[in-house]
């Protein structure tokens, strides 16, 4: 099997629309929310999000483009530009038969879809939509646009797996280069999902806080009074590349992806097994694929939507697996970012990529009182960043239909 390293990063977030912006607004423990601004959200029960600001898709495409793809498109195509820049890659002294694209959404054009059928359905007579109606809507499109944009054509496909599909690109990525199918991928996940549908939908289904005087303190992961997750929205790209390569490019290795871990919940459409389960198989599976023991752990970035059920589950699933001596710092990063479904887990990669270079651990934020039956028992990084040194950083993610997702980033070594 061959070594796989990270050579780029690109990140378009609530908190920054750039890598180094981005990760200095999360050691500054910001808060990314904010009232939305999107549509008149007056009458909804929820009223605030984490929403990307001075986002300019003319600084990354021509005005044609703009018009024919969808917001999470952009944001895919403006990450992914920031990451083939951090990585220094001249595609054309490379053999673009061996490089690909794995790119996850959850939703997709979700905005697209929304606008061109609420217009149908005010309309009379002979129906009329864009012409690029389904190119700019369907899933897979975000990573059709970006093996276009760079003439690479090596595998493509994307990943629908709710909020652990962007993990799961990048471990099916690792996967296709430590298999000798692939020198290079580009990585990652996209999301345009604060819109009236998702909104309204997710505050039916009771998952959305509701903090609206208190928009800012509204994600507290772990928190006994936590009341929902805060949608975010963004991309994040992460570029995979071989050892080999990576060396023979003289390119700037950040960091090794060493394990993944992809299973499942099997339990409930929406709800996490009340054990933690799935979530301990997956970060098993992904330790075993590293040659690791739990004790290796530095850090665990965990999925930590700030939900009742889902919060609870994962904590009693690291109790499990790390048991209160363990070295492992866990923190909670979308206090900060909110919730950025099939986007989350690029960025939360990213997250755990700077801390493997900088050993530094970002804060949760707005947390002030643990679920009692874990208090001490899991050390959990609140209010201010955490010095320490990081080898090991895990990465989890579930998504709805009980998907899990989990990966392991490795300080890099000769």
């Amino acid at each position: 099997m061959k070594r796989v390293v990270i050579t780029g990063l690109g990140a378009i977030t609530p908190l920054g629309n750039s890598v180094n912006e981005f990760w200095e607004a999360l050691l500054a423990g910001k808060s990314g929310a904010k009232p939305i601004t999107k549509f008149d959200a007056s009458n909804f029960k929820t009223k605030f999000a984490c929403e990307v600001s001075g986002f300019n898709p003319l600084q990354y495409l021509e005005k044609a483009e703009v018009r024919k793809y969808d917001l999470f498109s952009q944001y895919a195509l403006a990450s992914v530009a920031e990451a083939v820049q951090h990585a220094g890659i001249d595609f054309s002294t490379l053999n673009r038969d061996r490089i690909g694209v794995i790119w996850a959404s959850g939703d997709g054009g979700v905005s697209t879809f929304e606008e061109q059928v609420s217009e149908f359905a005010q309309g009379e007579g002979t129906p009329r939509f864009n012409p690029f109606f389904i190119s700019k809507r369907i899933i897979n499109i975000a990573s059709g646009l970006i093996s276009i944009k760079y003439g690479l054509r090596g595998v493509n496909y994307t990943t629908a797996s709710a909020c652990s599909a962007s993990n799961t690109a990048i471990i099916d990525a690792f996967n296709y280069i430590r298999w000798g199918k692939a020198d290079m991928m580009i990585t990652g996940g996209s999301e345009a999902s604060i819109t009236k549908s998702s909104i309204g939908g997710f505050n039916a289904s009771k998952a959305l806080s509701t903090n609206n005087e208190d928009y800012t303190h509204a994600s507290k992961p772990f928190d006994v009074h936590r009341d929902g997750f805060v949608l975010g929205e963004g991309a994040g790209a992460v570029i995979l590349e071989s050892y080999e390569s990576a060396v023979k490019r003289n390119a700037p290795i950040l960091a090794e992806i060493v394990g993944g871990g992809l299973a499942a919940d099997a339990y409930h459409i929406t709800g996490t097994h009340p054990e933690g389960a799935g979530a301990l198989l997956g970060m098993q599976l992904a330790l075993e694929e590293a040659g690791l023991q739990p004790g290796d752990i530095d850090y665990v970035n965990a999925h930590a939507t700030s939900t009742p059920m889902g919060d609870r589950s994962e904590l009693k699933a690291m109790a499990q697996l790390f048991g209160p001596d363990a070295n492992v710092t866990i923190g909670a990063t979308k206090s900060m970012t909110g919730h950025l479904l099939g986007a989350a887990g690029a960025i939360e990669a990213i997250i755990c990529i700077k801390s493997v270079q900088e050993d530094l651990i970002p804060p949760t934020i707005n947390t002030m009182e643990i679920e009692p039956e874990f208090e001490g028992k899991l050390d959990i990084n609140l209010g201010s960043v955490k010095a320490k040194p990081v080898n090991f950083a895990m990465s989890n993610t579930f998504g709805f239909g009980g998907h899990i997702a989990c990966s392991i980033f490795k300080k890099i070594s000769n």
